[in-house]
Formats: C-alpha cells, structure tokens, sequence
C-alpha cells in the first residue's frame, strides 16, 4: 500500500446490536491490505475497546481511521459527558458503567487500560459536559 486510505463510521449510543461494526469493518480492510497480523489484533482490540466505550458512555459518537504504510491512526470523538478523572479512568477495573451495562457483560473498567496497552501512543482530550476526543495510533 503507497498511499494513505481514510474511514470514516459513525457510532451510534446506547445500540448494542450493532457495537463492535466498525471495528470489525476496519479489521477486514486492515486484512485485506495485508497489514501484519499482529498489527490488525491491536487495532482491532483498540478500536473495538473504544467504539463500545462510545456506545456506553457517550450517546454514540464518530470514529476516524487513517491507514497509511507507516500507522494506523485512530480518532473517536464524542459529545458526552466528558471524563471526570482521566487517571482513575485509566485504573483497571474502574467503572463508571451502570449495573444494566454490567449485566450485559460490558463495564468492566478494562476499556481504555486496553485501548493504552495495544496502542502505541494514545492522546486523551476530555472536557466535562461536551464530550471526549481519543487519538490512537499503531506503528507499522
């Protein structure tokens, strides 16, 4: 791949039945071009981590991927609440989710420690009461 290809999704909140389709679509693609396996299990990990935490928190949201010979980039933007304390979000095992969230088998505090730990750089920006702005990006 020479040049760089752009994906755009929009999340929307609260719609379980269909979390996980844009990571899923941006799994194949990253397949399809060949991408390193172990690159495409990141960004899958990454990617899926922060649609569903999207779907949880945010009433929905964007998703912007850059594919290009030397990164992935990935931006997930939100006009939710916003994150009240970046660094207890970033404990594992903290949670915000609601005990019907929980229910469903989400919330479990792992999502954005998971969305750190398979990115190689990760950028939060985060204002309360008008929403979140995550920057991801995996090395090729």
């Amino acid at each position: 791949m020479c040049m760089t290809m752009k994906l755009h999704f929009d999340v929307s909140g609260e719609d379980f039945t269909r979390a996980g389709e844009a990571s899923g679509k941006v799994k194949s693609k990253l397949k399809q071009l060949g991408i390193a396996p172990d690159a495409v299990r990141r960004v899958a990990i990454a990617l899926y981590e922060g649609e569903i935490n999207l779907v949880i928190h945010a009433g929905g949201g964007e998703i912007d991927v850059e594919i290009s010979p030397e990164n992935i980039k990935m931006t997930l933007s939100d006009k939710g609440p916003g994150i009240a304390d970046v660094e207890k979000a970033m404990t594992e095992g903290f949670s915000t989710a609601t005990e019907n969230i929980r229910s469903l088998g989400f919330g479990a505090g792992m999502g954005l420690p998971n969305m750190k730990k398979y990115s190689d750089e990760m950028k939060i920006d985060t204002k309360i009461g008008e929403g979140t702005t995550i920057f991801m990006q995996i090395n090729l």
